[in-house]
């Protein structure tokens, strides 16, 4: 993840310590906090960048761009995505569908509740937030993914109609700027179970990265919720 994929006005890139370039993975691997998280990504100190850039990304919206944002570069038309993984699946949402990136907190469980992928509520900022499973939703496997890097888990804060809701993911890799020329149809390179919720699927680093289709998801929510 870096701050270029939003625009950042001089002022505000100084405001930012770029510390993975410094003494992180990218940089001379002094931070004492890599003997705790492995990685940059894993650190907590990264993760509330990556909050801030989507909390301004959200923000800087223009209600007069077209219906699906798409950013003209000299490269061509691209678009900013979130690629995550729940069990063994990486996924993707454009980040104008997210409001947030959170640590992953404790999940209150509803009794009596039979609501699809409905998981109970969560704590955000001291209001309780309606909790549901993606891999549920999806008809994924929530097994874990064996890996031998150090993960930590997070909770994506997606925006419905009637107010957000927390989804729980396995890893958050970071926003990254695709190319829409990157993104083919759907078919033996996706999810097979979350075909249905995908708009397209795109190679990202040797992986087959299923992008969801963010209308169907907060449609398919809001009528389990309803």
């Amino acid at each position: 993840m870096t701050d270029s994929l939003l625009p950042l006005s001089d002022v505000e890139r100084a405001a930012i310590d770029d510390c993975w370039n410094r003494i992180g993975v990218q940089g001379d691997k002094s931070c004492e906090r890599l003997v705790q998280h492995i990685h940059c990504r894993n650190c907590e100190v990264h993760a509330s960048l990556a909050t801030r850039l989507l909390d301004r990304f959200a923000l800087q919206r223009d209600e007069d761009e077209p219906e699906h944002e798409w950013v003209e570069e000299e490269s061509g038309e691209r678009r900013s995505i979130l690629i995550f993984r729940v069990g063994e699946a990486w996924l993707a949402l454009a980040t104008r569908a997210l409001s947030e990136v959170a640590t992953r907190t404790s999940i209150h469980s509803l009794p009596h509740q039979r609501s699809l992928g409905l998981m109970g509520v969560t704590n955000v900022r001291g209001a309780l937030v309606a909790c549901v499973s993606l891999a549920e939703m999806l008809g994924l496997e929530s097994a874990e993914a064996v890996t031998e890097r150090r993960v930590v888990p997070r909770m994506l804060i997606f925006s419905l109609a009637d107010g957000p809701v927390v989804m729980p993911v396995d890893e958050v890799e970071g926003i990254e700027a695709i190319a829409v020329s990157q993104v083919v149809e759907t078919g033996n390179g996706s999810v097979p179970m979350a075909r249905r919720f995908a708009s397209g699927v795109l190679q990202w680093k040797g992986r087959s990265v299923t992008l969801l289709d963010e209308q169907i998801l907060q449609q398919t929510i809001a009528r389990s919720l309803g």
